[in-house]
């Protein structure tokens, strides 16, 4: 264990045994130290630099039947003691809740942190100079390709980060680990004839300084697709199919997760409620929740509960294997838990590359990018903005904005005739590209 982890942990440690000197029945822990740099580089020049470190304090506490979740940045002993003292005479005025408890001792189990590969020095250790660098080759990149002079504006942002985690429960859990993050994305604007302007942007997100693209690669990208915009126009509304690319399909896949979770679950809002064991999607969908992913940017060994990372099939060839469940709401459906939130949501990929999923198609429309929209949770009915190109006899053809596909989402998902093998790693939602049979397209 490292320093920091020790000192957070020392803290928590020490606000624990202050809340049962206090007087609290239960109480978990979580103390965090974060440290975030953000360089931006705007039309070849510096525009932003910030650095920002900040400590935090999560109390969950249990009294009496009551329970309460506080959090404090402030970590000097006197100011705490205070904290802690104004957070459990707040929780003994609530209402009793009796489904809130502190996770099962054992799911406590211990994993074995180095597999996860969460924390890379060399990000730490970044320079200014070495920002820059990155910063200047994307702009530099972005203005070397064909049609450059259409380029209005180049934003590039650079974001690194480190992270360190402490947690403790009354009931024996304890833990820590560490994380790092860089984020890179050029974003560019470009002047189409009728005065709009366009954007579009390359990012990649990653654990590991060695594991981020060559950022000219992420500059020729993001101008690529921007000057592929010029021009673009609705189509005429039709039943199509619909090709996702990897990169976007996250933008419909997080609607497919609200629903699986315990709230809606519980309050009976849910398209899922009561579908476990039984066909949801074409069984060419699986979707798998893994925290344990190496390099994984929703990986870590517990979750905010303490409770030990599990992998679990979500859908499993199409059919509902499991839903996301934290304690509280776990106990008020009488389930056991799995976990509050979702990881890194992974698509089990196909066989085939995207171009090829493109040749089958006669016409149709390939989705690049969702904008807006909204899906009802307890209907599963959707409307969601789209741009992207039309597809004319296995071709990319012109560009297209302005565009919705709407339906619901059980009978979208039923829908599912490919997957590509082009998984998008720069999410935590990992999937690859998605296409959907005889989807409802509204144009003109």
């Amino acid at each position: 264990m490292k320093p920091s982890e020790s000192e957070l942990l020392a803290s928590a440690q020490q606000a624990l045994t202050l809340t049962r000197r206090l007087g609290a029945e239960q109480a978990s822990i979580m103390t965090s130290r974060k440290r975030q740099v953000e360089t931006v580089w705007r039309d070849g020049k510096l525009d932003k630099v910030a650095e920002s470190t900040s400590r935090s304090l999560a109390v969950r506490l249990y009294t009496n039947g009551r329970y309460g979740e506080m959090f404090t940045s402030d970590l000097r002993p006197a100011a705490l003691a205070s904290f802690l003292s104004n957070a459990l005479a707040m929780v003994r005025a609530l209402a009793p809740d009796p489904h809130r408890t502190l996770p099962d001792p054992s799911l406590y189990a211990r994993i074995e942190l180095p597999a996860l590969e969460l924390f890379d020095p060399a990000v730490v250790l970044l320079s200014h100079e070495a920002r820059l660098s990155r910063l200047q080759a994307m702009e530099e990149a972005a203005r070397a390709v064909p049609q450059a002079q259409r380029i209005v504006s180049i934003t590039s942002t650079f974001v690194d980060s480190d992270a360190q985690y402490a947690q403790v429960a009354s009931n024996g859990m304890q833990g820590t680990y560490e994380t790092t993050l860089v984020n890179a994305q050029p974003r560019v604007n470009v002047q189409d004839a009728d005065g709009r302007r366009p954007d579009e942007s390359a990012q990649a997100v990653v654990r590991f300084l060695s594991d981020l693209p060559e950022p000219a690669a992420l500059g020729r990208e993001a101008a690529t697709r921007a000057i592929e915009r010029l021009g673009a126009k609705k189509m005429p509304s039709k039943i199509m199919p619909v090709l996702i690319e990897a990169r976007a399909a996250r933008g419909l896949l997080r609607h497919l997760i609200t629903p699986l979770t315990g709230r809606p679950l519980q309050q009976k809002q849910s398209l899922f409620e009561g579908a476990l064991g039984r066909s949801v999607a074409s069984p060419r969908l699986t979707l798998i929740d893994d925290p344990l992913r190496r390099r994984g940017l929703g990986s870590s060994p517990f979750d905010a509960e303490g409770i030990a990372s599990t992998t679990r099939p979500l859908i499993e060839q199409g059919v509902l294997r499991a839903y996301l469940l934290d304690v509280y709401y776990a106990n008020k459906l009488g389930m056991p838990p799995t976990t509050g939130e979702p990881t890194n949501l992974i698509v089990a990929p196909g066989a085939r590359p995207l171009p090829a999923l493109q040749r089958d198609i006669t016409h149709g429309l390939l989705v690049t990018r969702f904008i807006g929209g909204n899906s009802n949770p307890t209907t599963g009915k959707f409307s969601l903005g789209v741009s992207g190109f039309e597809l004319t006899r296995g071709q990319r053809g012109r560009p297209v904005a302005e565009m919705n596909i709407a339906g619901t989402q059980l009978a979208l998902w039923k829908r599912l005739v490919a997957v590509a093998n082009d998984p998008f790693p720069h999410s935590p939602i990992v999937s690859p590209s998605l296409q959907f049979d005889a989807v409802s397209v509204s144009g003109t």
